[in-house]
């Protein structure tokens, strides 16, 4: 760890606390100036830390969101005022294989430590010295909320910071890859839905994604809606295959489509023997996707009237009605 970086990461963040392990003189600057080469605070895009989040509640969403997705959650524990954050927060999406892995395996939470001792003590609950080793400093999380790994950052930086200053991509992404969780393989996902829809006397509403798939995320944002997910369990079970992520999962979008390539999302209807009631495939028209315009909405009713026909007119009234009022509040934005 560079001195200057100490100096930004500790002693001077920590300086009205006490914590603190040095006390600037009167008339002197809090905030040393940075040396040549170093991250810069000033170029720090704004509020990149939320200072006036909840991390706890942060920390508490991202556990959640982990759990049902089979991922881990990185805390990055800074502040607005750390350059060094800023730069690390920079590589993370510059570089393509980092991002890639972040997207793909982590949930980030970026929780605005160190000024005033905010957030310190949260810090150490997680075994997460910050006050010895500065910032940023990374916690990775299980899907329990259990910290599986604290890494101080000062060991990822480049070794050479005049010649090329901030962390050194490989590192950066060797650690985040060896926390990585274990793929859960998609047949077992399968047949668990499968084996809850024998025993439930329901249809297994299957549907494929991706994590970059914006409308992947659309369609379970609407399904996870609290009025939306109490309707459709009367008759389904959800299940979800990453078509890229679980073991098998495009070998089984590929069965079930019964195309090499196929668009996203993309969901099948199957009853408990695993023979399938409807697609998403609308005719010529293709795959409906998330079904957002009226002759998408139409086809997805007439799905849900094909495979289970035990819904309610008003059920059916209520869930296309939904599905058009989330189209509309996403124009809106």
């Amino acid at each position: 760890m560079t001195a200057a970086r100490v100096a930004l990461g500790v002693a001077v963040v920590l300086v009205s606390g006490s914590l603190a392990l040095s006390q600037p003189a009167v008339g002197t600057p809090a905030v040393p100036a940075t040396p040549a080469g170093q991250p810069s605070v000033k170029d720090a895009p704004p509020k990149l830390y939320d200072e006036s989040a909840d991390a706890k509640q942060q920390i508490a969403a991202a556990v959640a969101k982990a759990k049902k997705e089979n991922r881990r959650v990185l805390v990055q524990w800074g502040g607005n005022w750390c350059g060094w954050c800023i730069q690390l927060d920079k590589l993370c999406k510059k570089d393509q294989a980092i991002a890639k892995e972040l997207l793909y395996e982590y949930d980030v939470v970026r929780v605005d430590a160190g000024k005033d001792n905010k957030n310190m003590e949260l810090g150490v609950s997680y075994g997460a010295e910050l006050a010895k080793h500065g910032f940023p400093f990374l916690t990775i999380l299980d899907a329990d909320g259990k910290a599986i790994a604290n890494q101080e950052t000062s060991s990822l930086e480049n070794k050479d910071q005049e010649k090329s200053p901030g962390h050194d991509p490989k590192l950066v992404l060797d650690f985040l890859k060896k926390h990585e969780a274990t793929p859960k393989d998609g047949q077992q996902i399968l047949d668990a839905g499968l084996a809850t829809a024998r025993s439930e006397g329901k249809v297994v509403f299957l549907h494929f994604g991706a994590p970059w798939c914006v409308y992947c995320h659309k369609m379970e944002r609407w399904m996870a809606q609290p009025e939306v997910k109490a309707i459709l369990a009367k008759q389904f079970v959800d299940v979800k295959i990453d078509a890229e992520r679980n073991t098998g999962g495009q070998a089984l979008l590929t069965k079930y489509c019964g195309a090499e390539k196929m668009g996203i999302p993309w969901f099948v209807l199957l009853d408990e023997n695993n023979k399938p009631l409807a697609d998403s495939m609308n005719g010529e028209k293709g795959n409906v996707g998330f079904p957002v315009a009226d002759d998408e909405i139409a086809h997805f009713e007439t799905m849900l009237k094909k495979a289970a026909p035990k819904f309610t007119e008003t059920d059916l009234g209520w869930l296309t009605a939904s599905l058009k009022a989330f189209r509309e509040k996403g124009k809106a934005k």
